[in-house]
Order: structure tokens, then C-alpha cells, then sequence
């Protein structure tokens, strides 16, 4: 049992904070910006709620922390209460964001010069994944701290990855988000096209989903398609805060994105519909417009 902290109790932060005291037994401080949040989290799963991530992080082993951005991270990190003011020695900080690469190589050198050590490992499966302990991690940064972390991050995954030193999770991470927007672009053609030729769209994916065609987002989304509700998973305002970084990254790398530039703007017309809380299947909404 390790002393270990969470900042953020979001969608995501707070089951997988969950996870972390349930399966791994461990003695769990959390924070939120709402404290309300962090409070109703104590007492549900029994740890501790501090005021601030400065507090929660004093005296912990592992910090993990799961926020909005690049500025959100900042803010927990290296503000006046953030996180790092207080990081022992020797201690690990995970940070389940999805973010820039850059603010992941900042945060490895700042947490190296303070004497401890920086993960980078952002997370995928969204809530469901969350909840349900199944996420997929991505983790960035040295092989030793890697190998010390991992048993804790193995209490809300299903699959745990070392990609290579800071910033190689984030990377990683937008190589997934690249290919989940196409993805689901190509789903929501495909299930308005079966509409559109009045076919029974669950026997049809019943049947290609057997075949090369078959992906998580067909088995998990073409329901909420077929059926126009998109009040499950990951929010279209999220979705293009990802690409947005996708985007800029491949600027600075030379990587061409031109599916994922038209996907970003078809999403764009989605937050113009009002579906910026709608879930990413809901691209399918805009093929719909009359």
C-alpha cells in the first residue's frame, strides 16, 4: 500500500481515483477544484480531501492527476498550491492529462531539478473505461520510474504501456485520437448511408463487424447513431481540444492531417448545433441536417 494523491475528479478522475483505493487498497488524498466533489469522493470511497494540490500532494508517493489542459496542468503543478511545492523526494508524478508533448517535457525537467520524478501517461476508453477499471495508458518518461509506477496505474487499466522518455505518451495519445477521428467520421457515413438505403443497420453491423470493417467505435457507437442520443462518453468540446493539439504538434513535426483538419471542422459544426456536450458519435448529427 503506497500514500498516493489524485487531482481532479472529473469524468475520468474520479472512478479512476476510485479504482486506485478500492483494488490497490491504497491510502488515497484527492482534489478538486469543486470541493464539493472532493468531499462527496471521501466519503464515498473513505480517503482524505485537501484544500489544495499543494496539500494533497505533501507526503505522497504517487500523484496522479487527470485535469482540462496544458494551462489546468500548469495551474496544479507549478502554482503557488500546486503540487510541485510540496512533491517529496524520490516521489512520482502521473499525469493522466491529455496534453501538449511540450508541457510534458516542462514537467519531467521541472520535476527533475525538484528531485523527483514525471510521467506523462495519458489514458484512453473514456468513461466507461474509467469506470469500469478497462483504460488503456500510454506512459511516457524513464523505464525505472515506469517500472515503479506501473503496479499503481494497473488498478484502473486494462493495458499499460511505456512508449518511450517525456512527452512519447502525449505523442502516442494523438496518434490515438488521429485514428479515432477518422474512425468515427467513417462510422457516421456509414450508418446515415444504411439509413439512407433503408436498410436494418443493426443487421448490418452485425454482419461487417465480423468482417475487416469491425472496430471498438462500431461495436460501441453506432446504437447512439442509429438512434441520435449522444449523451454517452467523450464530449465534442474535448474531442477538439485533442485535435487542436493533434494539429499543432504536426505543425511543428512536418506529419500531414488533412482527415483529421476536415474532422476537427466537421466537429466545429457540431459545437454550431449546440452539441459541444454532446458525445464524439455525434458527427453522425450533422449528416442528418435537413
Amino acid at each position: 500500500m503506497a500514500k498516493v494523491a489524485f487531482i481532479g475528479l472529473g469524468v475520468m478522475g474520479y472512478p479512476m481515483a476510485g479504482h486506485l483505493k478500492t483494488r490497490g487498497g491504497h491510502e488515497l488524498t484527492v482534489y478538486n477544484r469543486t470541493a464539493a466533489k472532493a468531499e462527496k469522493w471521501a466519503s464515498e470511497f473513505g480517503g482524505t480531501a485537501a484544500p489544495t494540490p499543494k496539500e494533497a500532494a505533501d507526503g505522497a508517493d504517487f500523484v496522479f492527476c487527470c485535469v482540462g489542459n496544458d494551462d489546468d496542468l500548469r495551474q496544479v503543478t507549478l502554482g503557488e498550491d500546486g503540487a510541485f511545492q510540496a512533491m517529496k523526494a524520490g516521489a512520482v508524478f502521473i499525469d493522466n492529462t491529455t496534453a501538449s508533448a511540450e508541457i510534458a517535457r516542462e514537467l519531467a525537467a521541472e520535476a527533475d531539478a525538484r528531485g523527483f520524478a514525471f510521467l506523462d501517461a495519458p489514458v484512453s476508453g473514456g468513461q466507461a473505461g474509467a469506470e469500469n477499471g478497462q483504460l488503456t495508458v500510454m506512459v511516457g518518461g524513464s523505464a525505472d520510474t515506469f517500472k515503479r509506477a506501473k503496479p499503481v496505474i494497473d488498478c484502473f487499466a486494462k493495458m499499460v504501456g511505456h512508449m518511450g522518455e517525456a512527452g512519447a505518451g502525449q505523442l502516442t495519445k494523438m496518434v490515438n485520437q488521429i485514428c479515432i477521428a477518422g474512425l468515427v467520421q467513417g462510422l457516421s457515413e456509414a450508418v446515415n448511408f444504411a439509413q439512407k438505403a433503408d436498410l436494418d443497420v443493426e443487421k448490418v453491423i452485425g454482419v461487417i463487424s465480423k468482417g475487416a470493417a469491425q472496430s471498438w467505435q462500431m461495436e460501441n457507437r453506432w446504437e447512439t447513431m442509429r438512434d441520435g442520443t449522444f449523451d454517452f462518453g467523450f464530449a465534442v468540446d474535448w474531442m477538439r481540444k485533442d485535435l487542436s493539439i493533434c494539429l499543432a504538434e504536426a505543425n511543428r513535426n512536418g506529419a500531414q492531417l488533412p482527415v483529421t483538419a476536415l474532422v476537427d471542422q466537421f466537429y466545429a459544426d457540431v459545437q454550431a448545433m449546440g452539441g459541444s456536450r454532446w458525445d464524439t458519435s455525434s458527427l453522425i448529427a450533422r449528416l442528418d441536417r435537413k
